[in-house]
């Protein structure tokens, strides 16, 4: 479903100056901070002894002091909140707008993940945010939509025309210049929003970064030595692989000093330590202006038969590098689009015997894409943020390598990947690590492989078109013609996953937070342990078979906490054995199973279950009920809170606290019964379809076809319901206006009957622009807005079109 977009505020500039001195005024008067009314979740970096030891203190927006407007929660694919960390962040839509943090621990830096709305062209908007420091500004920072915002179908595109946005947050970072102790305020404020008509803003992460690392002794300086330019400017490869070079015939470390240097194409190592002075210090970016498939990375040598696309260098061929030490430096690239050809990655090629320690990784298309041959290769320590496709993918014959103790958040591909493309992988883990959001494909997936371990990971809110763990012989060149499938003993032990899967756009049914697929071939022969594993809030189903059989799989131990549809969903035959596996919470609590393959799929029962017996084949899937910690939640702004929830002021606890019977029907009355339906529209204009009118988020709208009444818009509830009332908005910050609309109703969706006729309603932001339209007495399964006239534009304008019981 198309994502919230905030291009313009449809409203006459002298409104919007009125607006905008109103709000400045804030600026000078000491107001009382409203806490952001938000539904409690679990973070991914509250599950003790699991996940990555991050070296930053995490706060979530909506959690924190604000004036601003809390969105979601919400998990459909293109909204804006399904892509935030918990699914819910908080949109500042006005001057003088913010959100405020309170530091729990002493602090020199932050960075903070944040979303603006996208340019018409799709190149991207830049602006700032206001960073004030108990109440004193400290500095505006630059933030921008230029590493955000892709378009259609995969590998996608910048075209704002297409459809299906998705990819909208960033992060960036800033230091305050002193240490602020645990207490002090942070607030990041709206000043204008003439740059950007919308900020939103999920979380933020403080730390206490300390000074520069200084440069070992007997190292070779990149700067002193040999002329790289720490400014930025100009391109320094040559100037950076002369000293790898040098550092290798001379057995010395190469140090990279504090600065911004600017690669135009890959530097190529091979028994050599490449080292920084911290990666909020020694930065390494840049892009060939003219060669596009050519930006900073740093690489192995490739080995002839690996998996690396398109033409190698001389430099880069007869590999792998050995004995590489890659630490304490950033790269932080310019990539601002998806294609797979293009070597754009951060860390690239083959490395054997080689450590990647407290790198920082953003901007770039894959974090670190291995092309083996290779063994013995590890990342650890590190963060990966904000690629256009995977965090790591191990690809084509690394073996006895591993990631661990790493932090991987919003990649557009895989988090972590193993895939064996004609050459086995084998030995390899991914261990203590932490991944999050994913907005494409999985959390953690092997592609095939033999003896793999996946342990004491986090996985957390899955997006679209993949699951929280995937184990799988999928993709090409995985399989047994070429050694490839999965085999072996996988285990996959003591691992969290939190809101993982996801109800797919593509299929119309959900992919599992844990799922098999045998779509090359059967897997068959490995030896596949699921143990000491939470599965929690699931966005279908928990566990899922699909595309091909599956065998020789144990669950043992495993929790089940809360799940959209079902704790499990058959759709191909397997064989499992399952020990303590006990599920609650689960949506279709009467038939917690779906098994539409009969007796193709079977459990071998080792005592201890519980919860997930009941099965049914139904015609129709069911919609996700989502939970939150074993509450209800996902109707957006507006919805009412469960009941037992903490105060808007209190942090959520680190563990769920869900019921012991399944999640409870809301009462009629209070759920949204048009959420997440069908809605269509006569005409609309622009990137404002009618599904922004049901995305849950204010902010975004639909907007008819201009000066062409009449228009109107169309809501299906999916069976005949009573309905009592309807509740219509428009983005808090427009300024008043009076629709002119009749209301009509049917059953069928041939027949209409009007049950309120026509009549002007008017939204006015002191009121919160929203209208509710009483329809006592009406039954209907689709219900259509006519709209004839509009005061503040002339057009039929809904952010939110929301209907409820009697």
């Amino acid at each position: 479903m198309p994502p919230p977009a905030f291009r313009r505020l449809r409203a006459p500039l002298a409104a919007l100056t009125a607006a905008a001195l109103s709000a400045a005024a804030l600026l000078t008067v000491t107001t009382q901070p409203a806490h952001a009314a938000a539904v409690p979740t679990l973070s991914p970096l509250d599950v003790p002894g699991r996940g990555a030891a991050v070296k930053f203190k995490e706060q979530e927006a909506e959690f924190a002091a604000t004036n601003g407007t809390v969105i979601g929660p919400e998990r459909r694919y293109g909204t804006l909140p399904s892509e935030a960390s918990g699914r819910q962040a908080v949109t500042l839509s006005a001057t003088g707008q913010y959100v405020e943090f309170t530091l729990t621990a002493p602090a020199d830096a932050m960075s903070f993940r944040y979303s603006l709305p996208d340019s018409a062209d799709g190149r991207g908007r830049d602006a700032s945010i206001d960073l004030l420091v108990n109440g004193s500004k400290l500095k505006s920072v630059p933030v921008t939509s230029k590493y955000g915002w892709y378009y259609g179908g995969y590998p996608f595109n910048n075209n704002p025309g297409d459809t299906d946005p998705h990819h909208f947050y960033d992060e960036t970072r800033t230091m305050f210049g002193s240490s602020l102790p645990a207490g002090t305020k942070i607030r990041l404020q709206v000043s204008s929003i003439a740059q950007s008509p919308a900020f939103t803003v999920d979380l933020a992460d403080f730390e206490q970064v300390g000074a520069p690392i200084g440069k070992p002794a007997g190292a070779i300086d990149v700067v002193a030595d040999f002329g790289a330019d720490p400014t930025g400017a100009g391109d320094n490869t040559a100037r950076f692989q002369s000293a790898v070079d040098a550092g290798r015939a001379q057995g010395r470390t190469v140090y990279i000093p504090p600065g911004s240097y600017t690669l135009y194409d890959h530097v190529v190592v091979d028994g050599v330590t490449l080292a920084g002075a911290g990666p909020w210090y020694s930065v390494l970016g840049g892009r060939d202006p003219v060669n596009r498939n050519r930006a900073a990375g740093i690489y192995g040598k490739y080995v002839a038969g690996g998996g690396y696309g398109g033409a190698v260098r001389p430099q880069e061929a007869n590999g792998p590098s050995r004995n590489v030490t890659l630490r304490d430096f950033a790269v932080i690239g310019d990539i601002r689009e998806r294609v797979d050809d293009d070597q754009v990655n951060a860390l690239g090629g083959a490395m054997s015997d080689s450590t990647v320690d407290n790198l920082w990784i953003q901007h770039t298309k894959v974090g670190a894409w291995m092309d083996g041959p290779m063994d013995r290769f590890t990342i650890r320590n590190s963060r990966i943020l904000d690629q256009t496709a995977d965090g790591v993918n191990f690809h084509t014959g690394v073996t006895n390598s591993t990631v661990t103790n790493t932090f991987v958040r919003n990649t557009g591909d895989d988090g972590l990947a193993s895939w064996p493309e004609r050459v086995p992988n084998a030995g390899d883990s991914f261990t203590h690590n932490t991944v999050v959001v994913p907005v494409l494909a999985n959390n953690i997936v092997t592609y095939g492989g033999r003896d793999f371990t996946i342990s004491d990971n986090v996985m957390a809110d899955t997006v679209s078109n993949g699951g929280g763990l995937h184990i799988a012989n999928r993709y090409p060149g995985v399989g047994s013609g070429w050694g490839t499938a999965v085999a072996g003993t996988v285990n996959a032990l003591r691992n969290t996953l939190i809101r993982t899967g996801n109800s797919d756009y593509n299929w119309n049914f959900g992919v599992g937070a844990v799922w098999f697929s045998g779509l090359n071939e059967p897997i068959s022969g490995a030896a596949i342990t699921i143990g000491d594993t939470d599965i929690l809030d699931s966005s279908y189903e928990a566990i899922q078979t699909i595309e091909g059989s599956s065998s020789g799989i144990a669950f043992t131990g495993v929790t089940i906490d809360g799940a959209g549809a079902y704790a499990i969903q058959a759709q191909a035959e397997s064989t499992m054995r399952f020990t303590g596996v006990k599920a609650r919470n689960i949506a279709q609590s009467a038939t917690p199973t779906h098994n539409c393959v009969g007796a193709g799929f079977r459990i071998t029962d080792g005592g201890g279950n519980s919860g997930w017996a009941g099965s049914t084949c139904g015609g129709t899937w069911p919609a996700p009920q989502f939970t939150y910690g074993g509450r209800p939640g996902g109707g957006g702004p507006g919805t009412p809170s469960p009941s037992g929830t903490p105060s808007p002021s209190t942090t959520p606890t680190s563990t769920p606290t869900p019921s012991t019977t399944p999640t409870p029907t809301t009462p009629p009355g209070t759920v949204d019964l048009l959420h997440g339906r069908a809605i269509a529209a006569s005409s609309y204009t622009d990137v404002y379809p009618p599904q922004r009118a049901d995305d849950g988020d204010r902010a975004s709208y639909w907007e008819s076809a201009n000066n062409a009444f009449p228009q109107w818009i169309t809501g299906d509830l999916g069976s005949p319901v009573a309905v009592g009332r309807l509740v219509l908005t428009l983005p808090p910050g427009w300024e008043a206006r009076t629709q002119t609309l009749t209301v009509q109703a049917s059953t069928d969706g041939g027949s209409w009957s009007t049950v309120k006729p026509s009549a002007g309603y008017r939204f006015d932001p002191a009121t919160g622009n929203t209208v509710t339209v009483q329809v006592p007495g009406t039954t209907a399964r689709y219900l259509r807005l006519t709209f004839t006239g509009n005061t503040g534009w002339p057009a039929g304008q809904l952010s939110e079109f929301q209907v409820y019981g009697p």
